[in-house]
């Protein structure tokens, strides 16, 4: 029996009762995406409003649709307000009216903020692929958003639960590090979009990771955001698959990167009373971490890079992880499915040392993420050749 009082079976059977809303709100927004997409496509062709090679950068060698992002959002939005659960399912099983009340305020002031963010991102990504925008405006545009989302909504990263002796942070702390942790996660699935399949991948293993331990954890509300993402990503990689005949653009990448940033969040500070005793015993911030390794490790490892080679950490190339393993001709296919199966490989690890000392964990989670990274580019140039 947990602290609350709920004993495994009561858990179980609450997973089980409202367990309906996450395959229908999944299922619901996967068939928007499949029905109305190809629609999308065509639209886009008769408009030209799609992406031409050329650039050395780019690894697609047929002009493509960039406005993929448009039926992401639109499939999240709706299948996510239509499916937002009720109030017992929110509120603690036997909660009286009070407390439900209280539940379902502090998830509606999600469901509110959230669609906000959402919206206003989607302008601004929708604008970038069409017709573009200046630097400047698009950070104004993410401080607007981090605001809303940190300021206005309150999602913020407060205790770091012991990693490096670290527990609860100061106000000030906790906003500059959520306001930071909102910018690299959007920024990262941006970075990432760069070959056949792999930023809706590693969306999709990131969105069923948090959205099951959110449910695990009680959370239905939360654990619906995810899962009305995971298919919305689902539906879209039926169209992203190699051959590509759409890419998702800014308008989609934002969307994704700012739904995991807030899920990431949410996780490392939420309760973890309900949860099973192999998930209570991982720190959340390892776990928070593990999930989106690969975009992390890769966003770090090229302004890395970038900056020691005394240019601009915001500069494009052809030196992502993505790009070594095509140069290794591995393909969009074998590279996405790689990068796949790297992401599943770290949240593994955070399984099996989630006994250790978080330090430790953290320390033996970090390097094997970066080792694994560097392989690509030690492996012998004789294979690429």
């Amino acid at each position: 029996m947990s602290s609350t009082g709920i004993t495994i079976f009561e858990r179980t059977d609450r997973v089980k009762e409202h367990g309906y809303i996450l395959l229908l709100g999944g299922i619901t927004s996967f068939l928007v995406v499949l029905f109305t997409m190809p629609s999308l496509i065509k639209v886009a062709r008769m408009k030209h409003l799609v992406d031409e090679p050329g650039d050395q950068r780019k690894v697609h060698r047929r002009s493509v649709p960039t406005i993929g992002g448009i039926i992401i959002f639109a499939s999240v939005i709706f299948s996510y307000a239509l499916w937002f659960p009720k109030g017992r399912a929110i509120a603690l099983e036997g909660a009286d009216y009070k407390t439900m009340y209280f539940a379902m305020g502090a998830a509606y002031l999600d469901f509110k903020f959230m669609i906000s963010a959402m919206v206003l991102l989607f302008f601004i990504g929708v604008k970038d692929d069409i017709i573009g925008f200046s630097p400047v405006k698009k950070l104004v545009g993410h401080m607007v958003v981090g605001y809303i989302l940190v300021m206005m909504a309150g999602i913020r990263i407060n205790d770091m639960h012991g990693i490096f002796g670290v527990y609860e942070m100061p106000e000030y702390v906790s906003i500059a590090l959520s306001f930071f942790v909102y910018v690299v996660l959007v920024n990262a699935f941006n970075l990432i979009d760069g070959v056949d399949g792999l930023a809706s991948g590693i969306g999709l293993i990131a969105a069923c990771a948090y959205g099951m331990w959110l449910f695990l954890a009680g959370d239905v509300a939360l654990s619906l955001l995810a899962f009305v993402l995971a298919g919305s990503l689902v539906g879209f990689m039926v169209f992203n698959w190699h051959p590509a005949r759409i890419f998702m653009g800014d308008s989609g990448s934002l969307i994704i990167g700012a739904i995991i940033s807030v899920l990431a969040i949410k996780v490392i500070d939420h309760d973890t009373t309900r949860l099973p005793l192999y998930l209570k015993q991982i720190p959340t911030p390892i776990f928070a971490m593990a999930v989106i390794a690969y975009p992390l490790v890769d966003t770090l490892r090229i302004f890395i890079y970038r900056m020691a080679r005394g240019v601009s950490p915001f500069a494009a190339d052809r030196n992502h992880i993505h790009h070594r393993l095509m140069d290794l001709k591995l393909g969009h296919r074998k590279t996405s499915l790689l990068l796949y199966l790297y992401a599943l490989a770290i949240i593994a690890l955070s399984l099996i040392t989630r006994k250790w000392h978080p330090n430790i964990g953290l320390m033996v989670l970090g390097t094997s993420a970066f080792a694994l990274a560097m392989l690509p580019f030690v492996w012998p140039k004789r294979i690429a050749e």
